[in-house]
């Protein structure tokens, strides 16, 4: 198993059906970025803590806010114009990558958050999917196919 999140995230996202319920689940309100981390942590048998998820929440949510989905805005506020314009199209590049870097940031530091927490803890109970999940998606189908993507990806690595 991939013992760093972000080469975890990188590996789950690949696999059939990841990307899409991920997009789904963006625009139900989810953090893609806390929900991978969320697989990550239920793969490594990390124990779900009120206090731990909140903590990851309170860490994601300024970074969301000020530096991911202001990067998102402006590359999709581009993606019409940038289709006939090379400029525009290589510029819009750029802020993709940026985008990219800060979710890689954002996962080092959810990471480095829950470094210390003891792993190995596989309660039935525990769910961090249905704890860092949006409400409203928590009976949808795209979170469904996360969780099964992840399990999969955990049966596969023989975690």
């Amino acid at each position: 198993m991939h013992t760093d999140l972000w080469n975890y995230a990188l590996t789950l996202y690949t696999r059939p059906g990841v990307e899409a319920a991920c997009l789904e689940l963006q625009a139900l309100g989810g953090d893609v970025c806390l929900l991978l981390c969320a697989t990550w942590l239920q793969a490594r048998g990390v124990a779900v803590l009120g206090e731990r998820a909140q903590a990851l929440q309170e860490l994601a949510e300024p970074w969301q806010r000020d530096v991911v989905a202001p990067l998102r805005s402006l590359r999709q506020q581009w993606r019409a114009t940038a289709s006939g314009d090379t400029q525009l199209a290589a510029l819009r590049e750029q802020v993709k990558g940026l985008e990219l870097q800060a979710e890689k940031a954002l996962l080092e530091r959810l990471q480095e958050r829950s470094q210390q927490w003891p792993v190995g803890s596989h309660e039935p109970a525990d769910d961090w999917l249905a704890r860092l999940a949006p409400d409203q998606a928590l009976h949808h189908d795209a979170l469904v196919q996360l969780r099964v993507a992840a399990a999969a990806l955990q049966d596969a690595e023989g975690a």
